[in-house]
Protein backbone atom coordinates (compact mmCIF):
# COMPACT_ATOMS: atom_id res chain seq x y z
CA UNK A 1 0.00 0.00 0.00
CA UNK A 2 2.42 2.16 0.59
CA UNK A 3 5.23 3.93 -1.95
CA UNK A 4 6.87 7.36 -3.13
CA UNK A 5 5.37 7.06 -6.45
CA UNK A 6 1.50 6.21 -7.51
CA UNK A 7 1.58 3.08 -9.89
CA UNK A 8 -0.64 2.36 -12.89
CA UNK A 9 -4.02 1.53 -12.03
CA UNK A 10 -5.42 -1.96 -12.84
CA UNK A 11 -1.97 -3.26 -13.91
CA UNK A 12 -3.20 -6.92 -13.01
CA UNK A 13 -4.43 -9.20 -15.81
CA UNK A 14 -7.61 -9.41 -14.93
CA UNK A 15 -10.10 -6.40 -14.15
CA UNK A 16 -10.14 -5.49 -10.27
CA UNK A 17 -13.72 -5.98 -8.64
CA UNK A 18 -13.39 -3.51 -6.09
CA UNK A 19 -13.31 0.16 -5.00
CA UNK A 20 -12.71 2.29 -2.34
CA UNK A 21 -14.55 5.07 -1.14
CA UNK A 22 -13.80 7.31 1.51
CA UNK A 23 -16.24 9.21 3.66
CA UNK A 24 -14.18 12.44 5.09
CA UNK A 25 -15.88 14.31 7.80
CA UNK A 26 -15.32 16.61 10.61
CA UNK A 27 -16.15 13.82 12.85
CA UNK A 28 -15.13 10.24 11.53
CA UNK A 29 -13.13 9.15 8.63
CA UNK A 30 -15.13 6.05 7.34
CA UNK A 31 -13.73 3.34 4.57
CA UNK A 32 -15.58 1.05 2.74
CA UNK A 33 -14.39 -1.55 0.45
CA UNK A 34 -17.17 -1.63 -2.49
CA UNK A 35 -17.47 -4.58 -4.61
CA UNK A 36 -18.80 -4.48 -8.46
CA UNK A 37 -22.65 -5.09 -7.16
CA UNK A 38 -21.76 -1.96 -5.14
CA UNK A 39 -22.12 -3.57 -2.08
CA UNK A 40 -19.81 -2.31 0.88
CA UNK A 41 -17.58 -5.50 1.62
CA UNK A 42 -15.84 -4.17 4.69
CA UNK A 43 -15.81 -0.68 6.44
CA UNK A 44 -13.50 0.99 8.76
CA UNK A 45 -14.03 4.44 10.82
CA UNK A 46 -11.88 6.52 12.91
CA UNK A 47 -12.08 9.97 14.41
CA UNK A 48 -11.00 12.66 11.92
CA UNK A 49 -9.38 14.83 14.57
CA UNK A 50 -9.76 18.25 12.84
CA UNK A 51 -7.86 20.41 14.58
CA UNK A 52 -4.77 18.65 13.50
CA UNK A 53 -2.58 19.19 10.18
CA UNK A 54 -3.81 18.14 7.13
CA UNK A 55 -0.73 15.51 6.65
CA UNK A 56 -1.97 13.57 9.72
CA UNK A 57 -5.66 13.73 8.69
CA UNK A 58 -4.03 12.14 4.88
CA UNK A 59 -1.91 9.82 7.26
CA UNK A 60 -4.49 8.17 9.05
CA UNK A 61 -6.68 8.35 5.68
CA UNK A 62 -4.36 5.58 4.34
CA UNK A 63 -4.49 3.75 7.70
CA UNK A 64 -8.22 3.45 7.30
CA UNK A 65 -7.72 2.22 4.00
CA UNK A 66 -5.15 -0.67 4.57
CA UNK A 67 -7.31 -1.77 7.71
CA UNK A 68 -10.54 -1.82 5.73
CA UNK A 69 -8.97 -4.42 3.13
CA UNK A 70 -7.91 -6.46 5.60
CA UNK A 71 -11.58 -6.76 7.19
CA UNK A 72 -12.26 -7.46 3.68
CA UNK A 73 -9.69 -9.83 2.85
CA UNK A 74 -8.89 -7.87 -0.03
CA UNK A 75 -5.39 -6.75 -1.44
CA UNK A 76 -4.98 -3.69 -2.95
CA UNK A 77 -3.92 -5.48 -6.20
CA UNK A 78 -7.91 -6.44 -6.18
CA UNK A 79 -8.33 -2.36 -6.54
CA UNK A 80 -8.77 -0.27 -9.24
CA UNK A 81 -9.33 3.15 -7.31
CA UNK A 82 -10.11 5.39 -4.27
CA UNK A 83 -12.68 8.29 -3.96
CA UNK A 84 -13.04 10.81 -1.40
CA UNK A 85 -16.37 12.87 -0.42
CA UNK A 86 -15.17 15.74 1.36
CA UNK A 87 -17.20 18.30 2.94
CA UNK A 88 -16.70 21.99 1.39
CA UNK A 89 -15.84 22.91 -1.91
CA UNK A 90 -13.47 19.92 -3.95
CA UNK A 91 -11.95 20.84 -7.00
CA UNK A 92 -12.49 17.28 -9.01
CA UNK A 93 -10.04 18.00 -11.74
CA UNK A 94 -7.41 19.14 -9.38
CA UNK A 95 -8.08 16.41 -6.39
CA UNK A 96 -8.30 19.90 -4.01
CA UNK A 97 -9.84 20.91 -1.07
CA UNK A 98 -10.32 24.40 -2.03
CA UNK A 99 -12.07 25.00 1.02
CA UNK A 100 -13.82 22.96 4.27
CA UNK A 101 -15.13 24.79 6.66
CA UNK A 102 -15.52 21.60 8.68
CA UNK A 103 -11.95 20.64 8.45
CA UNK A 104 -10.53 24.43 8.45
CA UNK A 105 -8.66 23.17 5.33
CA UNK A 106 -7.65 25.79 2.37
CA UNK A 107 -6.29 24.53 -0.99
CA UNK A 108 -4.91 21.37 0.72
CA UNK A 109 -4.35 18.69 -2.10
CA UNK A 110 -5.90 16.05 -1.15
CA UNK A 111 -5.26 13.11 -3.59
CA UNK A 112 -2.02 13.81 -4.56
CA UNK A 113 -0.70 13.75 -0.71
CA UNK A 114 -3.16 10.12 -0.56
CA UNK A 115 -1.14 9.03 -3.49
CA UNK A 116 1.84 9.01 -1.88
CA UNK A 117 1.18 6.70 0.73
CA UNK A 118 -1.58 4.83 -1.72
CA UNK A 119 -0.73 3.33 -5.27
CA UNK A 120 -3.99 3.12 -6.34
CA UNK A 121 -5.07 6.73 -8.89
CA UNK A 122 -7.45 8.45 -6.19
CA UNK A 123 -10.32 11.09 -6.97
CA UNK A 124 -12.32 13.49 -4.87
CA UNK A 125 -15.76 15.44 -5.09
CA UNK A 126 -18.05 16.81 -2.58
CA UNK A 127 -19.89 14.60 0.14
CA UNK A 128 -23.26 15.52 -0.81
CA UNK A 129 -22.32 14.76 -4.49
CA UNK A 130 -20.72 11.54 -3.28
CA UNK A 131 -23.86 10.70 -1.69
CA UNK A 132 -26.21 11.58 -4.46
CA UNK A 133 -24.13 9.47 -6.56
CA UNK A 134 -24.45 6.22 -4.36
CA UNK A 135 -28.45 6.55 -4.00
CA UNK A 136 -28.10 6.18 -7.74
CA UNK A 137 -26.28 3.97 -8.21
CA UNK A 138 -27.24 1.88 -5.07
CA UNK A 139 -29.96 3.30 -3.49
CA UNK A 140 -33.48 5.09 -3.36
CA UNK A 141 -32.67 6.29 -6.82
CA UNK A 142 -31.10 3.31 -8.18
CA UNK A 143 -32.33 2.88 -11.95
CA UNK A 144 -32.50 6.89 -12.87
CA UNK A 145 -29.97 8.76 -14.57
CA UNK A 146 -31.27 12.07 -13.15
CA UNK A 147 -31.92 12.71 -9.63
CA UNK A 148 -31.23 16.06 -6.96
CA UNK A 149 -30.31 14.43 -3.40
CA UNK A 150 -31.04 17.20 -0.47
CA UNK A 151 -29.63 16.16 3.06
CA UNK A 152 -31.49 17.97 5.76
CA UNK A 153 -28.89 18.41 8.79
CA UNK A 154 -27.50 20.79 10.88
CA UNK A 155 -27.52 22.44 7.04
CA UNK A 156 -29.03 21.72 3.94
CA UNK A 157 -26.58 19.57 0.99
CA UNK A 158 -27.25 19.41 -2.25
CA UNK A 159 -26.18 16.89 -4.87
CA UNK A 160 -27.27 16.74 -8.20
CA UNK A 161 -26.96 13.87 -10.67
CA UNK A 162 -27.26 14.26 -14.59
CA UNK A 163 -27.12 11.56 -17.40
CA UNK A 164 -25.70 9.34 -14.11
CA UNK A 165 -22.88 11.74 -13.64
CA UNK A 166 -21.97 14.55 -10.81
CA UNK A 167 -22.76 17.84 -11.73
CA UNK A 168 -20.69 20.30 -9.69
CA UNK A 169 -20.27 23.20 -12.12
CA UNK A 170 -17.65 25.47 -12.48
CA UNK A 171 -14.42 25.11 -10.36
CA UNK A 172 -16.78 21.79 -9.00
CA UNK A 173 -18.54 24.44 -6.91
CA UNK A 174 -22.06 24.40 -7.64
CA UNK A 175 -25.07 22.21 -6.76
CA UNK A 176 -24.94 24.57 -3.55
CA UNK A 177 -28.89 24.02 -3.09
CA UNK A 178 -28.96 25.36 0.43
CA UNK A 179 -28.23 28.58 -0.28
CA UNK A 180 -31.17 29.55 -2.66
CA UNK A 181 -33.41 32.27 -1.36
CA UNK A 182 -36.55 31.38 -0.69
CA UNK A 183 -37.78 34.00 1.51
CA UNK A 184 -36.76 37.70 0.73
CA UNK A 185 -34.94 39.39 3.30
CA UNK A 186 -35.39 36.54 5.72
CA UNK A 187 -33.82 34.82 8.02
CA UNK A 188 -29.84 35.35 8.15
CA UNK A 189 -28.12 31.91 7.06
CA UNK A 190 -24.50 30.91 8.25
CA UNK A 191 -23.44 31.92 4.36
CA UNK A 192 -23.81 35.71 4.88
CA UNK A 193 -27.41 35.99 2.71
CA UNK A 194 -30.73 36.38 4.13
CA UNK A 195 -33.45 33.66 3.62
CA UNK A 196 -31.91 30.69 2.41
CA UNK A 197 -33.70 27.35 2.35
CA UNK A 198 -30.85 26.56 4.61
CA UNK A 199 -32.08 28.49 7.18
CA UNK A 200 -35.40 27.15 6.99
CA UNK A 201 -35.59 23.73 6.01
CA UNK A 202 -32.16 22.43 8.00
CA UNK A 203 -32.84 20.63 11.48
CA UNK A 204 -31.11 23.93 12.90
CA UNK A 205 -33.87 26.10 11.07
CA UNK A 206 -36.72 23.66 12.57
CA UNK A 207 -35.74 23.77 16.23
CA UNK A 208 -35.29 27.55 16.05
CA UNK A 209 -38.59 27.79 14.71
CA UNK A 210 -40.09 25.15 17.29
CA UNK A 211 -38.00 26.96 20.33
CA UNK A 212 -39.90 30.81 18.56
CA UNK A 213 -43.32 29.23 18.41
CA UNK A 214 -43.19 27.52 22.06
CA UNK A 215 -41.68 30.81 23.71
CA UNK A 216 -45.13 32.33 21.86
CA UNK A 217 -47.71 29.93 23.08
CA UNK A 218 -45.99 28.61 26.44
CA UNK A 219 -49.11 26.62 26.85
CA UNK A 220 -47.79 24.13 24.21
CA UNK A 221 -46.90 20.71 24.78
CA UNK A 222 -43.50 21.18 23.50
CA UNK A 223 -42.35 22.73 26.73
CA UNK A 224 -43.89 19.22 28.40
CA UNK A 225 -41.57 17.20 25.96
CA UNK A 226 -38.33 19.44 26.53
CA UNK A 227 -38.90 19.37 29.69
CA UNK A 228 -38.96 22.63 30.15
CA UNK A 229 -35.38 23.07 28.94
CA UNK A 230 -35.75 24.69 25.15
CA UNK A 231 -32.34 23.28 24.53
CA UNK A 232 -33.63 20.06 24.58
CA UNK A 233 -35.79 20.43 21.88
CA UNK A 234 -34.97 18.69 18.70
CA UNK A 235 -36.17 18.24 15.30
CA UNK A 236 -38.65 15.63 16.22
CA UNK A 237 -40.22 17.54 18.95
CA UNK A 238 -42.83 19.50 16.77
CA UNK A 239 -43.63 16.44 15.03
CA UNK A 240 -44.29 14.42 18.05
CA UNK A 241 -45.94 17.72 19.70
CA UNK A 242 -48.52 17.57 16.48
CA UNK A 243 -49.21 13.71 16.99
CA UNK A 244 -50.38 14.48 19.84
CA UNK A 245 -52.71 16.95 19.44
CA UNK A 246 -50.82 20.01 20.02
CA UNK A 247 -51.88 23.08 17.46
CA UNK A 248 -48.80 24.85 17.95
CA UNK A 249 -46.46 21.98 17.10
CA UNK A 250 -49.25 21.48 13.69
CA UNK A 251 -48.08 25.24 13.16
CA UNK A 252 -44.51 24.81 13.06
CA UNK A 253 -44.76 21.14 11.30
CA UNK A 254 -46.84 23.04 8.41
CA UNK A 255 -44.72 26.00 8.26
CA UNK A 256 -41.34 23.52 7.81
CA UNK A 257 -42.96 21.71 5.18
CA UNK A 258 -44.12 24.63 2.94
CA UNK A 259 -40.32 26.20 3.22
CA UNK A 260 -39.04 22.94 2.34
CA UNK A 261 -41.51 22.28 -0.62
CA UNK A 262 -41.01 25.53 -2.09
CA UNK A 263 -37.18 24.45 -2.40
CA UNK A 264 -37.80 21.06 -3.73
CA UNK A 265 -40.18 22.79 -6.50
CA UNK A 266 -37.22 25.10 -7.43
CA UNK A 267 -34.77 22.17 -7.80
CA UNK A 268 -37.69 20.69 -10.19
CA UNK A 269 -38.10 23.16 -11.83
CA UNK A 270 -34.29 23.77 -12.68
CA UNK A 271 -33.33 20.41 -13.42
CA UNK A 272 -36.51 18.06 -13.83
CA UNK A 273 -35.17 15.29 -12.07
CA UNK A 274 -37.19 12.31 -12.27
CA UNK A 275 -36.70 11.56 -8.17
CA UNK A 276 -35.74 14.17 -5.18
CA UNK A 277 -34.29 12.48 -2.61
CA UNK A 278 -34.71 13.69 0.73
CA UNK A 279 -31.78 12.36 3.68
CA UNK A 280 -31.32 13.26 7.14
CA UNK A 281 -32.86 12.19 10.65
CA UNK A 282 -35.72 14.79 9.72
CA UNK A 283 -37.03 12.27 7.04
CA UNK A 284 -37.78 9.23 9.89
CA UNK A 285 -41.21 11.17 9.87
CA UNK A 286 -41.95 9.59 6.50
CA UNK A 287 -44.97 10.42 5.24
CA UNK A 288 -46.07 13.08 7.46
CA UNK A 289 -43.17 14.32 5.61
CA UNK A 290 -43.49 13.45 2.23
CA UNK A 291 -46.92 13.29 1.53
CA UNK A 292 -47.25 17.37 1.98
CA UNK A 293 -44.10 17.50 -0.74
CA UNK A 294 -44.99 15.23 -2.91
CA UNK A 295 -48.61 16.90 -3.35
CA UNK A 296 -46.99 20.30 -3.46
CA UNK A 297 -44.60 19.41 -6.01
CA UNK A 298 -47.71 17.83 -8.25
CA UNK A 299 -49.39 20.98 -7.93
CA UNK A 300 -46.84 23.54 -8.38
CA UNK A 301 -44.15 22.49 -10.49
CA UNK A 302 -43.74 23.88 -13.82
CA UNK A 303 -46.08 21.78 -16.32
CA UNK A 304 -47.05 19.66 -13.75
CA UNK A 305 -50.61 18.80 -15.31
CA UNK A 306 -48.58 18.00 -18.59
CA UNK A 307 -45.88 16.04 -17.48
CA UNK A 308 -45.43 13.81 -14.73
CA UNK A 309 -43.85 15.40 -11.79
CA UNK A 310 -40.59 13.88 -10.10
CA UNK A 311 -41.07 11.61 -7.11
CA UNK A 312 -39.60 12.56 -3.55
CA UNK A 313 -38.64 9.94 -1.64
CA UNK A 314 -36.52 9.25 1.46
CA UNK A 315 -32.63 8.36 0.66
CA UNK A 316 -32.29 4.38 1.35
CA UNK A 317 -28.86 4.16 2.16
CA UNK A 318 -27.84 6.36 5.05
CA UNK A 319 -24.38 6.91 5.48
CA UNK A 320 -23.23 4.29 3.42
CA UNK A 321 -24.33 6.58 0.04
CA UNK A 322 -21.00 8.50 0.30
CA UNK A 323 -19.04 5.90 0.73
CA UNK A 324 -20.46 3.82 -2.37
CA UNK A 325 -20.43 7.40 -4.20
CA UNK A 326 -17.35 7.93 -3.65
CA UNK A 327 -16.10 4.46 -4.91
CA UNK A 328 -17.63 5.16 -7.95
CA UNK A 329 -15.94 8.67 -8.85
Amino acid sequence: MEGTQPKPACSVSHSPAYRVGIDLGGTNIAVGVVDENYHIAAKHSIPTGAQRPYQEIVEDMKKAVKTALQIAGVSPGECCSVGIGSPGICDSETGTVVYSNNLGWKDVPLTADLQKWINLPCRLSNDANCAALGEVAAGAAKGCKNAVLITLGTGVGGGVVLDGKIFSGCHSAGAELGHTVIVKDGELCTCGRHGCLEAYASATGLIRQTKRAAQQHPESLIWKLCGGDPERISGRTPFEAERQGDETGRQVVDAYLSYLSEGVVDFVNIFRPECVILGGGICNEGARLLDPINAYVCHYCFGGELVEAPRVIRAALGNDAGIIGAALL
